[in-house]
């Protein structure tokens, strides 16, 4: 993972459009219904959170045509990730898990394959109190110089200051595009689930069903995006005092350590990747053709609906407190896709 560096207002009601979940796990007829969609079928190819179970046969049978799932997979955490670094400083606790920081190490853990296109979700409990200086991170990532990377960061706070989320997004190897907004609730005292989703034509940052930040691809106007490479999945809590809170200037209070991130409901319906297969391999697998279809090639995940397009308007009115395409201080020429892009 690569280091860089109040009005709340109610959030406007949230219809999820991602969330009608398929699997194939338990038997070829069984769907998994969480809410019901405004405007297009989501389908999971596996999940830890827990779902009723409806036998449609009927509906399965239209929809079997339609969507190839891209992994079916069992949804327990161990066997979709492992603990990446300090193993003392991560714990199992029934369906959650839990990573520490304290003055001698933070933690983390990774996927135990890498994805190309699809979405990946898990639901998050940050540190709470004051959390300064610390950093939670929830991000995709392929590996290498020219490496492409997705990043969700959670900034920590002194207490009774807004936890800032910052996302921001590197095409082979190049960052630099950070936004940052305070959320418009306290993600400290209940679980809130944080979202990627990717496919060719969009990279799409989601909480809680609501949409934060669109990265859209701009290649027919000269502007790289990321396509080609296989991506893992990451989390890890951390210290980053030198720049996290206040540009650095509030450091990390040891006192209250260890500071404690907990996860729940981890979710992966996307492409997965043989590691011997080579780029070009990946991306013509996990795209859809003549004899297979995805679901995340749909026309309608092409763009955001009107009612998300609505809601990432009303995150970037209220909530967005700081965008590089704005930034003529960093940036005196107006970054390409800053220059292009509808949002």
């Amino acid at each position: 993972m690569t280091e860089h560096s109040h009005s709340f207002l109610v959030s406007p009601h949230t219809v999820s459009e991602w969330n009608l979940q398929y699997s194939t796990v338990h038997s070829a007829t069984t769907l998994h219904i969480n809410q019901i969609p405004l405007s297009f079928c989501y389908f999971s190819a596996f999940s830890s959170a827990t779902t009723p179970m409806v036998n449609m046969s009927g509906i399965l049978a239209f929809f079997v045509g339609l969507v190839m799932v891209g992994l079916v997979s069992s949804a327990k955490f161990d066997e979709l990730f492992q603990s990446s670094w300090a193993l003392d400083h991560f714990i199992h606790e029934g369906e959650q898990i839990k990573l520490q920081l304290d003055k001698y190490s933070g933690a983390g853990f990774e996927s135990k394959k890498k994805y190309m296109f699809g979405r990946v979700s898990l639901n998050l409990k940050l540190v709470e109190g004051d959390s300064a200086g610390t950093v939670t991170a929830f991000y995709m990532s392929s590996e290498g110089a020219n490496h492409n990377e997705f990043d969700f960061e959670f900034l920590g706070n002194t207490t009774g200051e807004p936890y800032s989320v910052q996302t921001n997004v590197y095409v082979n190897g190049v960052g630099n595009r950070e936004q940052r907004l305070n959320l418009w609730f306290d993600p400290t005292k209940e679980f809130h689930s944080y979202s990627i989703f990717w496919n060719q034509r969009q990279v799409v940052f989601l909480v809680d069903e609501t949409p934060i930040r669109v990265h859209m691809n701009l290649e027919h106007k000269g502007i790289p995006f990321p396509k080609d490479q296989a991506m893992g999945v990451y989390s890890s809590l951390w210290n980053a005092d030198d720049w996290a809170t206040q540009g650095g200037r509030v450091k990390t209070d040891w006192s209250h350590a260890p500071f404690v991130a907990t996860y729940k409901d981890f979710e992966i319906n996307a492409c997965e990747c043989p590691v011997p297969v080579t780029a070009a391999e990946n991306a013509k697998r996990c795209s859809s053709s003549e004899d297979k279809s995805y679901w995340w090639d749909e026309p309608t995940m092409s763009e955001l609906s009107l009612h998300q397009s609505h809601q990432l308007l009303w995150v970037r009115a209220n909530h967005m407190v700081y965008d590089y395409c704005s930034d003529t201080a960093r940036f005196p020429v107006t970054p390409a896709e800053c220059v292009h892009h509808r949002h």
